[in-house]
């Protein structure tokens, strides 16, 4: 063959379509990995806050009975961390002045900013004792409030008897009137993750939601609101009738068959088609839904890995990660793609 036709071939081999290159098998990598693997159950929920005038806690006991027989030792919940809300506060312009509620009391009350507050959290806890006092749980409580981790604070108050519920120790009057307050709020951080973490005898829950990757910057967000929306009104054909039966599942004075509706791999396919591939379609000249949808792939990567540094130095653990309904679907395969873990059937525990 001459030189010329070498060089044509050599051309249109550059000009097609480059073949796959064959992926390494990570899912086998553990095969042989010696211990527990960790068993991960990702318990969708809808937004406590969203239910019907009048709910009552006590729907929930069903749901909790069933999550505490799971017995996890490490639970994770859709809120953002005492080190998200520093960043933030450091970085106004980027991530916006209102990003997390403020910590000036619980700071008057112990005298800690937040990196100060968590550095005492963590060498706290080093030292915990297996039976700690009143006194202790009251500082504790205090330093997760100054660290912007009201959800653990309320784990440690709900583990005081009723008479040691009261100011000292770190615990100012205006704090305590806090915690009275978050225990009468309709929250799943608080009515589900900290009630159980209370009652397995856990001492804290860990924040994992991270909003640092869907800060998009766009030229119009006004434009980019009405475009995102638009895409997802013209994709909810098959979803609208879900919520139907969801709201209607929310008024009943049992709430486990409504967690197992929202599980159900079909409401989670209704809504993953809604959040993604109806946005996919959408035309938009800026492109505004398929960049919507680069951040939520972003802002879910993220949390994902803080669900799993939340038990990375905790082999064979047992977690529980509550989150959001339309978030399962990408927390169970992510998650389920890492070394020595396993997801659970939410379903199966439900």
């Amino acid at each position: 063959m001459g030189t010329r036709w070498a060089k044509w071939i050599a051309g249109l081999a550059l000009a097609a379509p480059l073949a796959a290159q064959a992926q390494v098998d990570l899912g086998a990598l553990d095969r042989d990995m010696t211990g527990p693997r960790a068993q991960v159950l990702v318990l969708g929920t809808v937004h406590l806050s969203e239910l019907p005038e009048g709910f009552d806690p006590a729907a929930l006991s069903g749901l909790l009975d069933r999550l505490a027989a799971f017995r996890p030792d490490v639970i994770t919940i859709e809120a953002l961390s005492g080190e998200e809300c520093d960043l933030a506060a450091r970085h106004p312009e980027k991530y916006g002045a209102d990003y997390c509620a403020g910590t000036e009391a619980a700071r008057a009350a112990t005298g800690l900013d937040v990196p100060a507050a968590l550095a005492g959290i963590d060498t706290t806890l080093k030292a915990w004792p297996a039976q700690p006092s009143p006194a202790q749980r009251r500082r504790l409580a205090a330093l997760f409030l100054a660290a912007h981790d009201r959800a653990s604070a309320y784990v440690q108050w709900l583990q005081l008897p009723e008479a040691e519920r009261r100011a000292g120790d770190g615990l100012d009057d205006a704090l305590v009137a806090l915690l009275a307050q978050i225990g009468t709020r309709n929250n799943e951080d608080y009515r589900i993750a900290a009630v159980l973490a209370a009652r397995l005898g856990l001492q804290r829950v860990h924040a994992t939601d991270d909003h640092t990757g869907d800060n998009m910057d766009v030229e119009d967000v006004q434009a980019f609101g009405r475009e995102v929306e638009a895409a997802w009104k013209a994709g909810r054909g098959v979803l609208e009738a879900r919520i139907e039966q969801e709201r209607a599942l929310a008024r009943a004075p049992d709430l486990l068959p409504l967690y197992r509706y929202v599980n159900d791999p079909a409401h989670l396919q209704a809504l993953s088609e809604v959040n993604v591939s109806a946005s996919l379609r959408a035309r938009s000249a800026a492109g505004y839904p398929q960049i919507w949808v680069a951040g939520w792939e972003v802002r879910n990567l993220r949390m994902v890995a803080n669900v799993r540094a939340a038990f990375r130095e905790r082999p064979g653990a047992r977690v529980l990660s509550i989150v959001g309904a339309s978030h399962k679907p990408w927390f169970d395969d992510w998650l389920g793609r890492m070394q020595g873990v396993e997801i659970v059937d939410a379903l199966q525990v439900l």
